[in-house]
């Protein structure tokens, strides 16, 4: 009973958005919304059409999804590998742009060692397909190496690759095994090794920065770029410390939690004296904030999430405490729209961008990357929040059956016209039935499979559109589509799998979607006390306290 009235809350609140936007076109009129949702017609066919999803279609679902997983896994292999990712439509492989380094695009990504492959290790794990995984893992070995001359964004090498790198490691090392045996033969750390030699690499963007604030990019081989661009993104900057932070524990050295602690801490003590928000964009060497704008979206979306994923991590309740004073702030100078998800008058809340400074609005898009937020919200609870907000980002994809990269919400029309296939809406949708076991988040699943079969699909993989209003393709497909997109499409309709038993692993997602477990331990606690320097539970001995009060800030990390 619970969920049936759950359920047809959720669908009058996504048809409320439909409406506003203009879908479908039966229901333009703004003025009788009320009588639509009381209407027969709307408990018949939103009721018939959104409140059940029978087993044979979910089942068929979850094969869909391992088959679009397997698709461009095995074109990407066949065409592309050892090139770090697939062209769908030419059938071939993509490297680093080595004739225009300035093309960032593609540089801050690729670099030349086999991203695609790396970057969907522990997908082929979570779908119990061991031999390949083994395969994949032994392939990763024989042929990987970072000792190159490239010059990548130390954000996405993090996210894509260190973070794939430790994951594999933990599901072959986990004596339970749950996908199913997933040890190589011999297996002795050796991806751990690769992911700390790959560390090591990135350290130089911590170098010769007082602000603690790190370079966006590195040279694998040689450092610090000469001349390198000194501007940042936040969540580029504050989206280390999962993986780095899980680095630190696994092979007992401080080093890497260290700086990706200071750097988020760095950035939190930036944050607007009046507003308490942040801006997207930070220059590393002097600090200060490039432009004026705050949001949920680009530029800051995975700070926000990393601050609440570090604290479900690692279980340090001072990521807690700045995480919840973010949202109030956020919530306070971003949202627009009706108090309350489920009742009142007014339009369904938004979260818009603003100036930093004052919270005024100063333009009127969201972007696909803020489509994380839902699924963030679950995370810490709010699930009425969650549901509001995931119903406008459907309501888009309703109408271009894809999310244009830029929405404006005011014109009721694209901004920029691009979707490269990104996971967040899909994360988002994946989070909300696993909270809410309703069955509409299934329907919303069904129908992204069948728009990227649709739409995406091609002679050998999946492509990018370029304009989701024409359907046109683009010929990259990156590799966070197999990482995350047809990851979180699979376990939406994977009831069965070992994440969603009450015995299963307590786990998380980093923001590339790949699985770390909870509450590893700090080994280096136990031979020497450490200095925090963060925002609240500042955490020394009598013993240390005064030595730690006469180390400078950039020295206690």
């Amino acid at each position: 009973m619970f969920r049936t009235s759950f359920g047809l809350i959720t669908v009058a609140h996504i048809l409320m958005c439909l409406v506003q936007l203009g879908f479908p076109s039966f229901l333009n009129n703004k003025s009788d919304e009320k009588t639509i949702f009381q209407s027969e017609f709307w408990q018949n066919y939103y009721g018939e059409r959104y409140l059940h999803f029978p087993e044979s279609k979910r089942l068929e679902a979850k094969e869909d999804a391992r088959n679009m997983f397997h698709f461009g896994y095995d074109n990407y292999m066949k065409y592309a590998f050892p090139q770090d990712e697939l062209n769908p439509i030419a059938c071939c492989g993509r490297g680093p742009d080595l004739m225009n380094p300035l093309n960032l695009n593609i540089n801050d990504v690729l670099g030349n060692f086999s991203l695609t492959l790396i970057d969907s290790l522990d997908t082929i794990a979570i779908m119990g397909n061991s031999s390949e995984f083994k395969h994949a893992v032994e392939v990763v070995l024989n042929q990987v190496s970072f000792d190159l001359d490239s010059t990548v964004q130390v954000f996405e090498t993090n996210i894509r690759v260190l973070g794939s790198l430790l994951s594999a490691h933990l599901i072959i090392s986990d004596p339970l095994q749950p996908f199913g045996d997933m040890r190589p033969h011999d297996y002795n750390g050796e991806l751990l090794s690769l992911a700390h030699d790959l560390a090591v690499r990135l350290l130089p963007a911590f170098e010769n920065t007082k602000s603690g604030i790190p370079y966006p990019r590195v040279n694998l081989r040689h450092g610090l770029p000469n001349s390198t661009i000194t501007h940042t993104a936040t969540a580029g900057a504050g989206s280390l410390l999962l993986e780095f932070g899980t680095l630190s524990r696994l092979i007992g050295d401080p080093t890497f939690e260290n700086v990706a602690r200071r750097a988020m801490h760095e950035l939190w003590m930036r944050k607007n004296s009046d507003t308490g928000l942040l801006g997207v964009a930070i220059d590393v060497v002097t600090g200060e904030w490039m432009g004026k704008q705050s949001g949920v979206g680009a530029g800051l979306d995975s700070y926000l999430e990393y601050l609440l994923k570090a604290y479900i991590l690692f279980g340090e309740k001072r990521d807690l405490d700045v995480f919840d004073e973010a949202l109030q702030s956020i919530k306070e100078h971003l949202r627009r729209g009706r108090k309350h998800c489920n009742s009142g008058s007014g339009d369904p809340p938004i979260y818009v961008n603003v100036d930093l400074s004052n919270g005024m609005m100063i333009n009127t898009w969201v972007d696909s990357l803020q489509a994380f937020l839902p699924g963030l919200l679950v995370l810490n609870g709010d699930i009425e929040e969650a549901i509001c907000c995931h119903a406008l980002y459907y309501a888009i994809w309703k109408r271009y059956e894809a999310l244009p990269e830029r929405y404006n919400w005011r014109l009721k029309a694209p901004d920029v016209r691009f979707y490269p296939l990104r996971p967040e809406f899909i994360e988002s949708t994946y989070l909300l039935y696993r909270a809410t076991k309703n069955p509409f988040y299934l329907n919303v699943g069904r129908e992204i499979l069948d728009s990227l079969e649709r739409h995406a699909k091609t002679e050998c993989g999946y492509a990018s559109l370029h304009n989701v209003l024409d359907k046109t393709q683009e010929d990259r497909m990156e590799s966070f589509f197999l990482s995350e997109t047809c990851k979180y499409l699979y376990l939406l309709f994977d009831f069965e799998n070992p994440l969603h038993k009450a015995s299963g692993m307590l786990s998380v997602f980093t923001t590339e979607g790949h699985l770390l477990p909870v509450n590893l331990k700090k080994p280096w606690e136990s031979d020497f006390d450490f200095c925090y320097a963060g925002t609240t539970g500042n955490k020394t001995t009598s013993k240390s306290k005064r030595q730690c009060e006469f180390i400078p800030m950039e020295r206690r990390f």
